[in-house]
């Protein structure tokens, strides 16, 4: 058996598949479920691979950290006040060692409304100008929607921007980890960027890579951009290990086949149909079924059809 499937087995064992008919399975916490390490000294909290609910306290994506031996490093600052502090609670159940940094992976409310705890323990933020952008013009009514899902969990939550931004990578070494914040180009939302940890060949994707739940596709969403990033920038790194940004750790093989796999499919069948002389109405309606397992399938397959052919009809 190779390290990876031995690894991948006891992350599975310890660890209750993430799924969007679960609303909670970890209740003794606001967490979604508890961090589990998948490679020495690196750590995630799997969200729930479902929309954010009261029930999984709006902990829908990936918690990650690395405790490097010279201080913690966060990977999101949560979505919620309460969930940073409980994500802090089990690093501190863990180590001694200080957080020393969170990095924010994107502008969305479960990347940066948790900042607002973070800032409070004088721990440096840092995101991408994109993101942090982003946040500034539509964190009012993330926050707002964050408040109306979550009620009294959304206590102490407030708007916190990254303390520092950067446009191409940030890079800092800590006891045997080098640790690389990149911007690898445009793919899912705006500024998205990758965790990159060339001493571990492990990849922390962020939303540039999904394979549990089905991906969303945003109006600023662009799917030809996405690929390009994806070939020319992602698929070099040579990850052997895969954190996204939703779901389980992994390898390559799973999100390529259905992060890129999915994007190429989707466009090709819109394309067929643009071909054909087909509309919008009909978009809508492209065969999907290859990705109906995925969860968040039922909430996202049309939408994401009718935004590939709005794209495509122009390209």
């Amino acid at each position: 058996m190779t390290r990876i499937a031995i690894l991948a087995a006891c992350f599975w064992a310890s660890s209750v598949a993430a799924n969007e008919n679960i609303a909670d399975q970890y209740p003794a916490s606001a967490l979604y479920s508890p961090p589990v390490e998948f490679i020495p000294g690196v750590y995630s909290a799997i969200g729930a691979t479902a929309p954010p609910t009261y029930e999984n306290s709006g902990h829908n994506n990936n918690l990650s950290f690395i405790i490097t031996g010279e201080g913690v490093v966060v990977i999101n600052g949560g979505g919620a006040y309460v969930l940073a502090k409980a994500l802090h609670d089990e690093i501190k159940a863990l180590t001694d060692e200080p957080v020393v940094l969170v990095v924010n992976e994107n502008g969305q409310g479960h990347a940066m409304l948790g900042n607002s705890y973070w800032v409070a323990q004088n721990v440096p933020i840092i995101a991408h100008e994109d993101a942090a952008a982003e946040f500034e013009e539509r964190g009012f009514r993330i926050l707002d929607a964050m408040q109306q899902l979550n009620r009294d969990k959304a206590e102490g939550t407030f708007l916190q921007a990254p303390t520092q931004t950067f446009s191409d990578e940030y890079i800092t070494e800590l006891g045997d980890y080098r640790i690389e914040v990149r911007y690898l180009g445009p793919s899912h939302s705006a500024g998205d960027v990758v965790v990159w940890l060339p001493n571990q060949g492990l990849v922390i994707a962020g939303d540039m890579a999904f394979h549990e739940r089905m991906l969303p596709l945003f109006e600023d969403t662009y799917t030809l951009d996405w690929l390009e990033t994806w070939n020319n920038a992602f698929e070099t790194l040579g990850a052997t290990y895969v954190i996204p940004g939703h779901g389980h750790p992994t390898n390559m093989d799973q999100v390529r086949r259905y992060t890129k796999g999915y994007l190429e499919y989707l466009r090709a069948q819109i394309g067929e149909l643009i071909e054909n002389g087909g509309g919008l109405a009909e978009a809508y309606y492209v065969d999907q079924s290859p990705y109906a397992h995925l969860d968040t399938f039922e909430e996202l397959a049309t939408k994401n059809a009718g935004r590939v052919f709005e794209q495509m009809e122009f390209e």
